[in-house]
């Protein structure tokens, strides 16, 4: 993540934030040609008087400049860890929004903390002052409370760290599938931005708890994809072009397919017809329906649809072109939408 675009987005007034006492009320305006406030003036002494808080002084050509200033200041106080990568932070946004966490009845955390302030702002900051001079020279006083927010991120990874454990608890019988392996990654996810939690806290001088990591979780996920065998059954292909293509799809998340009792089967059928002629070219059309089915329950997990045509100057070299074409589009798109399923099951008991 760029740091224009993670600066960009902080908070200026963090929906939970009460107000800060003495050095951080709301925020106020100081009229030209009133006197420099202590801040502005020996900000190191200001910073030294107050260890209570974490304190940052910007300046701007603007109020909104300044402000931002004084945000991007405090912020490097933690260093670049305590980022987090925006497809990451995407990911728990729609995991938490979407329910992951409401499943689980016993966390008891308020998780809107976590939408409304976004895991790539510092939860607890606001700017305390702004002051002028009239003359275009502008000073803003960025404010984190210290205990403050040791609780807020002490909380945040304790609720975070019990949805990692509900999470990967899972019964022996049930490990070895999908929702196991669905389970363990959306685990590792939260527990890489538990990371960015712990680094803050670590500046802020307090105690970290003992922290899931999520390279483990990912280790077991991919564990987990190697024990969970797929079956690949293709009706109607060719030289197993269909075949492959799916079982590469299937290999490049870590899943093996063929083995002995799986509990998935891919279900495929490629119906291939000759059709319409071209002035001196002749065409096939394929038409493909291939079905992600749990074998227990019959239930359809995951459907998979398209249709092609393709021509040539003979009825077989037409043929083939489908399949090589539809092979194409296999490797193109299935991976993709696999993982795609793969990462919106929502874990539930």
């Amino acid at each position: 993540m760029g740091a224009k675009s993670f600066f960009s987005r902080l908070a200026f007034a963090l929906a939970f934030a009460p107000a800060l006492a003495s050095c951080a009320g709301a925020p106020s305006i100081v009229w030209p040609g009133a006197e420099q406030p202590e801040w502005v003036r020996n900000f190191s002494g200001y910073r030294a008087s107050r260890p209570a808080y974490l304190l940052a002084s910007g300046q701007g050509e603007s109020r909104q400049a300044a402000e931002a200033d004084a945000l991007r200041l405090l912020i490097m106080e933690f260093g670049v860890d305590v980022q987090v990568d925006s497809r990451l932070a995407e990911s728990y946004r729609e995991m938490i929004s979407g329910g992951a966490a409401a499943t689980w009845e016993d966390v008891t955390f308020d998780r809107t903390i976590v939408l409304e302030a976004g895991i790539d702002n510092l939860m607890g900051v606001e700017i305390g002052d702004f002051w002028t001079d009239g003359r275009g020279s502008h000073h803003a006083l960025a404010v984190m409370d210290r205990a403050r927010a040791i609780r807020l991120y002490t909380e945040m990874l304790r609720a975070n760290q019990e949805i990692i454990e509900n999470l990967v608890d899972i019964p022996a019988e049930r490990r070895n599938t999908l929702d196991g392996f669905s389970r363990h990654q959306a685990a590792a996810v939260i527990a890489d931005v538990n990371l960015s939690y712990g680094a803050v806290l670590s500046v802020l001088g307090a105690p970290q708890p003992g922290l899931a990591r999520g390279d483990d979780l990912r280790r077991a996920a991919r564990e987990i994809a190697a024990q969970t065998p797929i079956a690949v059954n293709v009706r109607g292909d060719r030289a197993g072009r269909i075949q492959g293509a799916f079982a590469r799809a299937f290999a490049e998340l870590g899943f093996r397919t063929g083995g002995a009792s799986p509990r998935y089967a891919l279900e495929v059928e490629a119906i291939v017809l000759p059709t319409d002629h071209s002035g001196a070219n002749v065409f096939a059309r394929m038409e493909l329906a291939a079905n992600l089915v749990e074998i227990e329950s019959g239930a359809v997990l995951l459907p998979f649809n398209f249709a092609l045509r393709e021509g040539h100057r003979t009825q077989s070299e037409a043929e083939n072109r489908v399949f090589i074409v539809a092979e194409q589009r296999i490797d193109g798109e299935y991976r993709d939408l696999l993982a795609s399923y793969l990462s919106q099951l929502v874990p539930r008991r």
